[in-house]
């Protein structure tokens, strides 16, 4: 099933004096904050991003976006309209590190480390050697 590439959700900005400006998306059950309302927006687009990125993951269902219209504000609050471009966050996320444990002969470890390579550079640059290598042969 093709995902979508946006989403648009309304969020309740708050304006408190002298406070950070609340986000919260009542679709979605979560909530964030900025120091002014640019500020807030990217919050809240950063925030809805890795929410519905977290969702697709996980197989959930992402529910239907309340029409704004239907969204109830209290006096120092608005509602927003808050976008977010899915592409970006999902091969943001594909290309994230991760940490592995490999084991290697003393030996070669106290040589390396001597010679002051980076064992996380080596390691990624041979697993793409590698990988270059097998993808030729399938080829052939």
């Amino acid at each position: 099933m093709k995902m979508p590439e946006r989403y648009m959700f309304p969020a309740v900005f708050g304006y408190e004096p002298d406070e950070e400006i609340s986000v919260s998306f009542p679709d979605l059950d979560v909530a964030t904050s900025g120091k002014n309302e640019r500020d807030a927006l990217l919050s809240a687009r950063a925030l809805l991003g890795i929410t519905l990125f977290g969702l697709e993951q996980d197989g959930e269902d992402i529910p239907e976006p309340s029409p704004m219209s239907e969204i109830s504000t209290g006096e120092r609050e608005k509602t927003v309209l808050v976008d977010v471009y899915m592409p970006s966050i999902r091969m943001a996320n594909r290309t994230r590190s991760v940490s592995r444990t490999v084991t290697l002969p003393a030996w070669l470890n106290a040589k390396a480390a001597e010679c002051g390579f980076n064992f996380s550079q080596v390691l990624q640059e041979a697993l793409i050697s590698k990988l270059n290598g097998a993808s030729s042969a399938a080829e052939q």
